[in-house]
């Protein structure tokens, strides 16, 4: 029984308020470009997740709420969690596996370093980098998202606003 993994990093950020901490950071015009590209594509794949996790900083909420809204995901499906914010591999496999196992598609919206390397401790393959907005698909060989650990999935694609 396969579940699925898409990790998604949130758009490009912007720098033009130095007197916003980094979690109210918003997204900048290209952040606000790219992501409704990149929801787009997570429609026309079918990608689309029974519920969305993201960090509750501005810009990964902006990101997660215009796919949301782009890709036709019910509201109800999004939570915000604070551990997804600065979050390490363990942090996020902890997040992950509290999963309810009702969920089959899950999305998790947040940051880097954590979310490449999340990818890479989950598949083996090497990443170098999800770039900002970039999506990487993760099939997992789980049956509960409780079983979630090193090298139980399969990477199955790293897609970016650039590739559209």
């Amino acid at each position: 029984m396969t579940r699925n993994l898409y990790l998604l990093r949130h758009a490009k950020s912007s720098w033009d308020y130095p007197e916003l901490n980094d979690f109210e950071r918003p997204l900048n015009k290209r952040g606000r470009h790219d992501i409704p590209v990149m929801a787009v594509f997570i429609r026309q794949k079918g990608l689309i997740p029974d519920r969305i996790l993201s960090s509750p900083a501005t810009r990964a909420a902006m990101t997660a709420k215009t796919v949301a809204e782009i890709a036709g995901i019910p509201e109800a499906q999004l939570v915000f969690n604070q551990a997804i914010y600065d979050a390490g591999v363990s942090d996020l496999v902890k997040v992950v596996g509290s999963t309810d196992n009702q969920v089959r598609n899950l999305m998790l919206v947040g940051h880097n370093p954590g979310l490449t390397g999340f990818a890479i401790f989950l598949t083996g393959h090497m990443i170098d980098n999800i770039p900002t907005s970039g999506l990487c698909g993760i099939g997992l060989n789980i049956r509960s998202w409780s079983e979630i650990g090193e090298n139980c999935g399969k990477f199955l694609f790293l897609e970016t606003p650039k590739h559209r």
